[in-house]
């Protein structure tokens, strides 16, 4: 058989792959000594686009070679060394092999009838990931498509375990307005959840932190006093593990007692902060979070998934079903305990567990903990080099991200990361911290060196007064 350009043969397969590998390889190569930044040419690159009109078919080989050119320079490169940004950092070999084979066999994971193996695979990971965070034995996990799907589940699982008949009429059910509450610097997605679940933006309350960066446990519990007054319907305490801006930890032990004892739902988003789990040294960070009603994680931060991999967990699986469990006579099984449909958001499901299954078999425990301790070490190195030269460090660096502010006779926080970008030498970005422009700087990847730590300390200097 000669083969197809969409189902070509053997051969051919063989041969394009074989290609495909050698041209990836020599562009990491080239991404990890070269720019961070895209060295992109817009005009050009339209005019190119413009001409795959698909009228004609391109031979493959073209193909692959103008995508994989394209991305090496139309990206920020996280897999460079001395990308410091934001909570993307370079997939981990495993994982990048993970996604090969999962689109080799392209499993669907909405049962456990059609896709057993894959589906077991899963939930073995999930089930033992939350034995590590310290969840009840019977705890559910699942994967997600990112932390935003995760957490949206956190919130319907709140509104379905506050109000039995939220799941049957919605937030008609609650008697008065619900409402939840998150850190002023947590990831404001949750006013899109708060839109989407039909409760209005209105209802997501914005705790102030406490000058360092952490949501108050005093003014959570005065917020929660003052909504019950005027007659609205408390549902959930969201706790932070890794402020996008900072790194920082809300005080998870606190916030769990205020949920206790007020009997709200208590979730802590650990998108980037769960990784700590893996890491006998640094877990005693998240003291608390075991107190969760549910968590979410990230394999694709800390854990260097490849993107959109996230997780849920829940101490409270009998919820997840009352929230998302349907009938339907066209699946092959019917109301089966593993059958992801029946307890999660999505129903056509990709394989994505398989990425960290890979990384945490290859690496184990250890492995991941070595990556996560060697990324706060390298945080504190930089805090320290930059220290050294009259900079502040605004925050405490716990989970690799540093927040800097420059000597007072400098060029202001943006002109300064500006240059920084616009040099290709390093990647950083500006964030609020307390109500202040910082320069932030997180160690993502996991082969960047003390000597990359050095340059950017450099550039940084030399960026503040030339």
């Amino acid at each position: 058989m000669t083969g197809s350009a969409l189902f070509p043969s053997r051969e051919q397969r063989l041969k394009w792959n074989d290609h495909l590998t050698t041209i990836l390889s020599a562009a990491e190569q080239r991404v990890m000594q070269g720019p961070v930044t895209p060295t992109f040419h817009h005009e050009a690159f339209a005019s190119e686009l413009a001409g795959f009109d698909f009228t004609h078919p391109v031979p493959f080989g073209r193909l692959l070679d103008w995508t994989t050119a394209q991305m090496e320079h139309g990206v920020v490169h996280v897999n460079n060394p001395r990308y410091l940004g934001l909570f993307n950092p370079a997939a981990s070999f495993p994982a990048q092999c993970a996604d090969r084979i999962a689109a080799s066999f392209n499993p669907q994971l909405a049962t456990a009838t059609t896709s057993p193996a894959a589906v077991a695979i899963e939930a073995h990971v999930a089930r033992l990931l939350a034995r590590r965070i310290g969840l009840p034995a019977d705890a559910a996990g699942h994967f997600t498509t990112g932390g935003s799907e995760a957490n949206n589940t956190a919130l319907i699982c709140a509104l379905t375990q506050a109000e039995p008949g939220f799941a049957a009429t919605g937030s008609r059910a609650f008697r008065d307005q619900p409402v939840f509450y998150i850190s002023q610097d947590s990831h404001l997605a949750w006013i899109k959840f708060a839109h989407m679940a039909g409760l209005g933006r209105s209802a997501v309350r914005l705790v102030a932190t406490d000058g360092t960066g952490r949501m108050s446990a005093e003014a959570l519990g005065e917020a929660i006093a003052a909504d019950r007054r005027m007659g609205c319907v408390p549902v959930m305490i969201v706790a932070t593990a890794g402020t996008t801006n900072a790194g920082m930890i809300d005080p998870l032990v606190a916030c769990g007692a205020i949920a206790r004892r007020h009997g709200l739902w208590y979730h802590v988003d650990a998108a980037w902060g769960g990784a700590l789990t893996t890491s006998t040294r640094l877990r005693g960070l998240l003291a608390g979070i075991e107190m969760a009603d549910s968590i979410t994680i990230d394999a694709h931060k800390w854990f260097a998934a490849t993107m959109g991999c996230g997780m849920f967990f829940t101490a409270h699986p009998q919820v997840l079903s009352a929230a998302f469990n349907v009938s339907t006579s066209y699946m092959p099984s019917q109301a089966s305990a593993l059958d992801p449909y029946m307890t999660t958001a999505q129903w056509s499901r990709r394989f994505v567990g398989l990425r960290l299954f890979l990384s945490l078999a290859a690496a184990g425990w250890a492995g991941h903990a070595a990556h996560v301790e060697q990324a706060v070490e390298l945080g504190h190195k930089l805090a320290d080099r930059v220290r050294a030269r009259g900079w502040s460090v605004m925050n405490e660096p716990e989970l690799a991200v540093v927040c800097l502010e420059p000597p007072a006779d400098s060029l202001a926080v943006r002109e300064i990361v500006r240059r920084v970008v616009t040099s290709g030498g390093a990647w950083v970005s500006i964030a609020q911290f307390e109500g202040r422009d910082v320069i932030r700087a997180c160690v993502t990847y996991g082969e960047t060196s003390p000597d990359d730590i050095e340059a950017v300390a450099a550039l940084l200097e030399q960026a503040r007064t030339s």
